[in-house]
């Protein structure tokens, strides 16, 4: 528990290079490689320890899953979370298939 910050991991998802713990209180920590901005903190550094998405704070997150080079996250209301690699399409977001460093809806 003391790698995520004291909170108790709920359910975890591992994508080929990165990994992602949803935890009690709805809070989504990501760590491995951070090519394409599949962790979620903004930019494209590996995180070797465990780091809390910051940019889903105020969202309850109730499902994460980790895909290749992207990541996903579903909140309470139903809103769906995507970020990462945005080739092919796999985030969601239509014609813009640009690489998203940060969560969006």
């Amino acid at each position: 528990p003391s790698a995520l910050g004291g909170e108790r991991a709920v359910s975890v998802s591992a994508g080929d290079y990165h990994s992602l713990a949803l935890t009690a209180v709805g809070s989504v920590w990501s760590w491995g490689l951070g090519e394409h901005g599949r962790l979620g903190h903004g930019d494209d550094q590996n995180q070797l320890l465990p780091k809390k998405v910051e940019a889903l704070a105020g969202q309850r997150v109730v499902a994460v899953s980790a895909g290749g080079g992207h990541s996903l996250a579903v909140t309470a209301d139903g809103a769906v979370f995507t970020w990462g690699q945005g080739r092919h399409g796999g985030l969601g977001h239509g014609e813009d298939l640009s690489n998203q460093l940060l969560p969006k809806k």
